[in-house]
């Protein structure tokens, strides 16, 4: 007998026969997703959009022009908004839920963002940017997380992918934005103060008014566009569940599964809405360090976003027109248009990883992107061991060696440490370790922003990318010692991995759950 589908089902159509689940089968999840995901826009565009805005308002305000440090707080304010907002976010997530933290995070993001369009001096720029960061903070926590909690376990890395590709969109939309407000960028001397290059040069610009406004306050627009969507939009099924309603929850749980499958969610959902029950103190940050299972969760999600920004990313991404230069270009709108193509490749790599990371998996996927990367490193290195030895005609070594890097980057460390952080920790604890991971990639985006060019100058750019080849080999260690494979799996499966890892394999079964993740 066969039933119809319910609208935007899940891709299973007669009873009793179970039909693939895609990344387009759902359209209802899908939509979903890509609202939810302009959040992830938002913050690619705000951290690729300050470089080119920069020299703009230098011109506008002579004490910036004046000032490194004016220059370097406009800049590393957003920074610093971004890893309060992320640290809040964790516990607005877990109490109010991940749509009135949507909603929030747009509502501060644009106001933050009119304030420094209507900023009558730094110092109140300086304001808007911490505002702008605060949403993006908050943001870059509950997107993945209510994607995740939304999606099919089969789909599910697909569809969190899917935020990062509008983070890397979202930079590539800023690089655009650069350079058509820019007629002539003149690259020189930088200096980094935070998680983007201050440019100190003379150079010729259109005469465009209030160009820097326009560029910084347009990020308003998607952030309203967002807010108004959410409004349509339901609640994650999963926190109405265990927090609010559980009739509102299986209503928005029948738009993503058909009937049989609705069962068995709803069954997980019972299991973990008991166990709470059971749990004889409110969640608190010291739990995550004090219950052994959720610390190595913890440890296993923190360690995969610290890697990412450690094994160089962003310093792929804000410097890759200086790169370019060291590497012997001469032509700064050659650099720039180089630093375009990045950009274009990190999005494109991103859709490659989203069509990957389920029939590959988090794991493998993590692996072999960090094997790329530790090749592409050591390409970089000699390519500039070479250009210092005075080796001529070697750039476009340096150059092969940033494009292998992105190739392998994109599709592999880019979304899965936001993927595995979405998914391994327990429903009451989800908000909570997600905000501390989020943050701990914030305060290493940080760290490897401040200390790139510091080094390269110290030690030479061939040792700087050689210690990240170094730091690349340990991220492979990482990866392989303490991240499972948690493709395909439920939450309810993934939370006894961590248990079975914590007291041993006679917890609940969970042996077969580490083989199940190895093997499908």
């Amino acid at each position: 007998m066969t039933i119809e589908s319910f609208p935007g089902s899940s891709g299973y159509i007669d009873a009793g026969v179970d039909k693939k689940i895609t990344y387009f089968s759902n359209t209802y999840v899908l939509g979903l997703t890509v609202i939810a995901g302009i959040g992830g826009l938002l913050f690619g565009y705000d951290t690729g959009v300050i470089s080119g805005a920069l020299l703009y308002i230098r011109d506008d305000f002579k004490a910036v022009d004046e000032s490194s440090f004016l220059q370097e707080t406009i800049v590393s304010m957003a920074l610093v908004g971004a890893m309060i907002g992320a640290a809040a976010g964790g516990w607005i997530n877990d109490a109010y839920g991940r749509k009135k933290a949507t909603l929030l995070a747009d509502v501060v993001f644009a106001v933050g963002s009119l304030v420094m369009a209507g900023a009558p001096d730094p110092y109140v720029l300086i304001g808007g940017r911490l505002l702008v960061g605060l949403g993006v903070g908050v943001a870059s926590v509950t997107a993945p997380m209510y994607i995740a909690e939304a999606a099919p376990s089969e789909i599910r890395g697909g569809l969190v992918s899917t935020n990062v590709l509008m983070i890397t969109g979202g930079q590539f939309v800023s690089y655009l934005v650069n350079l058509a407000f820019t007629e002539t960028i003149i690259l020189g001397r930088r200096e980094t103060a935070a998680c983007m290059e201050l440019i100190h040069v003379d150079y010729p610009v259109m005469e465009v008014p209030g160009t820097w406004r326009w560029m910084l306050g347009v990020a308003a627009v998607p952030a309203i566009v967002q807010f108004l969507l959410m409004l349509l939009l339901p609640e994650s099924p999963r926190w109405l569940y265990m927090k609010k309603s559980k009739s509102e929850a299986i209503v928005v749980l029948s738009k993503i599964y058909d009937p049989y499958r609705l069962e068995e969610e709803l069954d997980q959902l019972a299991s973990a809405l008991e166990e709470e029950k059971h749990r004889k103190n409110a969640v608190s940050y010291l739990d995550v360090f004090r219950i052994k299972e959720i610390r190595l969760a913890f440890f296993t999600g923190a360690g995969l976003q610290a890697f990412q920004q450690f094994t160089g990313i962003n310093t792929v991404m804000y410097y890759s027109p200086t790169i370019v230069q060291m590497a012997g270009f001469s032509s700064n709108q050659l650099a720039l248009l180089l630093s375009l193509v990045v950009a274009l490749m990190n999005a494109a790599g991103t859709v490659l990883g989203i069509n990957l990371i389920d029939h590959f998996g988090r794991r493998k996927l993590a692996l072999s992107s960090l094997f790329g990367v530790f090749l592409s490193l050591i390409l970089l290195s000699v390519a500039f061991f070479l250009e210092s030895s005075g080796v001529a005609n070697v750039g476009w070594l340096a150059v092969l060696g940033l494009a292998l890097y992105i190739s392998f980057f994109a599709p592999g460390m880019g979304p899965v440490p936001w993927t595995v952080n979405s998914e391994i920790y327990p429903e009451s604890y989800r908000g909570i370790c997600g905000g501390m991971s989020a943050t701990v990639n914030w305060i290493s985006n940080l760290i490897v922003a401040q200390s790139f060019l510091s080094v390269a100058d110290a030690v030479g750019t061939g040792w700087t990318f050689m210690i990240l080849a170094g730091i690349s080999v340990a991220a492979f260690g990482f990866v392989a010692a303490f991240v499972p494979e948690t493709k395909g799996l439920t939450f309810d499966e993934v939370e006894r991995i961590w248990k079975e890892r914590a007291w041993g394999s006679g917890n609940g079964g969970s042996e077969s759950l580490l083989e199940k993740g190895e093997e499908s």
